[in-house]
């Protein structure tokens, strides 16, 4: 965090403080004259503070925010111009028939009010130049930490919907993988399987993983690996030999990914593949992390359709979207078919800087 961020943080959890400290600051430089003694310099400091502190207050909480807001900036101007004005006045009047006879010895000659209200010159060229030179820079000082609370919060918020919006994402893909794992197990009872109760053993053991090791925005590759692992053979159970399958893995290094999108690419190669092809299903799985670049390939065997149902593309589109969302532009997720065989291929470069 930079000394100005530092600051900023400051002044917003410390407010009060903050602008105390900042107008000591100011009363401690010296409006000072040859000749001039410490008592009189104090009373003109704090005068002087006093008319600062009004110029800064105008400007920073009342003019800036109207310009902000872009409307009616000749009603703006005009408020600027009478308070500017109204300041510059009563600090004269304040100087002249206050502040003067306390530091000066009588007798000695004073403006009236009239004359100092009527003075345009003179209230311009030495009031509101000394008044409002300081204003602005406070006011900016202001603008620079509303704007950076700003962006604060934006930035805050842009988390917080992203964090909702993956949680919701789980949230569907979850059921969705529980709901087609569930009707293999139920088509196995009906035919009165002996492999019935390793399958729902199995399922267990994933959905452990998947309700209690899964709750972090990250986990590990070996996990996913592992959890994986578990899967297959809870689908080996129902497909017998019939199905071909070939899993091969290679990390260099432990790294994390976001969880369950491994899981959600092959359960839709055995959804769309083994469980729609009557004959000899193959599919094939490999994963490498190989100096932080994560590459991901699954590819099936599958029987066309002349209708493709809609909601079969939940575990894919639920894919797209979070690693929209965890991996903006640092990764390639696509499908395609070659002859009769359905690859999906997923890359991520650099895990750790997307885990930053």
């Amino acid at each position: 965090m930079s000394i100005l961020e530092k600051a900023i943080r400051y002044s917003t959890v410390y407010r009060v403080s903050s602008h105390l400290l900042f107008w000591l600051v100011v009363f401690i430089v010296p409006q000072y004259q040859e000749g001039t003694s410490l008592r009189d310099m104090l009373i003109e400091n704090t005068f002087y503070l006093s008319f600062y502190m009004m110029a800064s207050y105008f400007v920073a909480y009342i003019i800036i925010p109207k310009l902000l807001k872009g409307d009616h900036y000749i009603v703006v101007m005009l408020w600027f111009i009478i308070g500017s004005y109204a300041i510059s006045a009563f600090s004269r009047i304040m100087v002249v028939h206050v502040m003067e006879p306390l530091i000066r010895k009588p007798p000695f000659e004073q403006e009236s009010v009239v004359e100092i209200l009527t003075d345009i010159r003179k209230l311009v060229v030495i009031y509101f130049l000394q008044n409002f030179s300081l204003a602005w820079i406070f006011g900016f000082i202001k603008l620079v930490k509303d704007q950076y609370i700003v962006k604060q919060r934006t930035l805050w918020l842009e988390k917080e919907k992203t964090k909702a919006e993956l949680t919701a994402l789980k949230a569907q893909l979850n059921p969705h993988f529980l709901f087609n794992t569930l009707n293999n197990i139920y088509a196995l009872s009906l035919a009165n399987s002996p492999v019935t109760s390793p399958s729902i053993a199995g399922l267990s053991e994933i959905l452990d993983h998947v309700l209690y090791r899964c709750n972090g925005s990250f986990v590990p590759v070996s996990t996913e690996i592992k959890l994986l692992e578990n899967y297959i053979e809870l689908e080996k159970l129902r497909y017998d030999e019939r199905l071909m399958i070939n899993f091969k893995h290679h990390i260099d290094e432990d790294l994390d990914i976001v969880p369950l999108i491994l899981l959600s690419i092959v359960e839709n190669a055995f959804k769309h593949g083994a469980g729609e092809d009557i004959g000899n299903p193959v599919i094939d799985i490999k994963l490498l992390l190989n100096k932080g670049n994560f590459h991901f390939r699954v590819s099936n065997t599958f029987t066309a359709k002349e209708h493709d149902d809609s909601n079969d593309k939940i575990g894919l589109d639920n894919i797209y979207k979070q690693l929209e969302l965890v991996y903006p532009g640092n990764h390639e997720f696509k499908t395609f078919i070659h002859e009769s065989t359905f690859v999906t291929l997923l890359s991520i470069t650099d895990l750790r800087i997307n885990k930053a």
